[in-house]
């Protein structure tokens, strides 16, 4: 899942959002990924799927190097969305949110 944002310099940041059929460990602060978002982001729906809400990757379109396919498989729903959103800002607050830059 990606969000993108627009810096001072007109320049686009990607924030890559990890999903992962790992649990999250203890620590880990994550978001399990319902059947229906999983289906509509064209997503594994047999086994658990997880949002890490406290680690993001980081990148610059304009910078980037793309190695793989990077063509949207689906999409998830705005509240999902919004949920994810919301507890990344939550964990940013309170200071556990880690970016990692890809670039």
């Amino acid at each position: 899942m990606t969000i993108i944002v627009t810096n001072a310099k007109g320049q686009h940041i990607l924030f890559i959002v990890p999903i992962t059929s790992k649990s999250p460990k203890k620590g880990q602060i994550a978001l399990e990924i319902p059947e229906t978002e999983a289906r509509r982001a064209g997503l594994d729906t047999v086994i658990p799927l997880w949002v890490m809400v406290d680690e993001l990757n980081a990148d610059v379109l304009e910078a980037s190097y793309v190695l793989e396919d990077r063509t949207p498989r689906g999409q998830i729903g705005n509240m999902f969305t919004d949920m994810i959103i919301t507890r990344a800002r939550e964990v940013r607050k309170a200071g556990k949110l880690s970016i990692s830059s890809r670039t």
